[in-house]
C-alpha cells in the first residue's frame, strides 16, 4: 500500500510517501492510524490526534471506519483551513 503524507504530517513523519505491507490486523483507517504511531516518535507526533487527520483512499474522502483495500493509495492529511 502506498501512502502519502501533506502539509504537518508530512513534516512530522520526515518522508511525503512510502510504501508499507500492513498486518492482517490493520483493516480500516482508525487501524492505521494506531499501527502507524506505534512506528516511532515521528509517526507519533503526527498522528497524536487521529481523530483530527482526514484520510483519502484512491482519491477518495474517506472516514476513519473505512476499511482499506488490499492495494491502493492512502493520502493523510490534516484539516483544511480557509484563508
Amino acid at each position: 500500500m502506498k501512502l502519502i503524507y501533506f502539509a504537518w504530517v508530512r513534516e512530522r513523519i520526515g518522508k511525503e510517501t512510502e510504501e508499507v505491507t500492513l498486518p492482517g490486523e490493520v483493516r480500516t483507517v482508525a487501524e492505521l492510524l494506531q499501527w502507524l504511531r506505534a512506528r516511532g516518535a515521528g509517526y507519533a507526533a503526527a498522528l497524536e490526534h487521529p481523530q483530527v487527520i482526514r484520510v483519502a483512499i484512491d482519491h477518495e474522502h474517506a472516514d476513519h471506519q473505512t476499511r482499506l483495500p488490499l492495494d491502493g493509495e492512502v493520502a493523510l492529511f490534516p484539516p483544511m483551513t480557509g484563508g
